[in-house]
């Protein structure tokens, strides 16, 4: 693995989330209040596209799809898929599983991701 450059730090709001491409690996890129940090793009419940969800409380990101949690910074599923009603059956299929995350780092204007 080696940091590469997924892009400018103006490319992400604070508090915000953006997806790039990085080594050919889809990641997203989150601007948080203790810095830039990046996990997986998709949701690891059924592939759901994860910057199209919601930061919430600045630590955990949502799934769009079936509003799965994840901490950031660790990866962890700390809310399994919930929504709508009756998505829990297909979680006897699709057990609890964590996102990969990233490290990161700012040179100059420019944010790596080692992936």
């Amino acid at each position: 693995m080696a940091y590469t450059r997924a892009c400018s730090v103006n490319d992400v709001p604070a508090g915000g989330m953006a997806r790039f491409k990085v080594n050919g690996e889809a990641v997203v890129v989150y601007n948080l209040a203790d810095g830039f940090r990046a996990t997986a793009a998709s949701c690891s419940h059924v592939f759901g596209p994860l910057a199209r969800g919601k930061i919430l409380d600045g630590q955990r990101v949502q799934c769009p799809l079936h509003r799965a949690e994840f901490d950031i910074k660790t990866g962890e599923a700390v809310k399994w898929a919930c929504f709508p009603p009756g998505v829990q059956l297909m979680n006897i299929f699709r057990p609890k599983k964590p996102i990969k995350t990233y490290a990161t780092k700012v040179e100059g204007d420019a944010v790596l991701v080692d992936v």
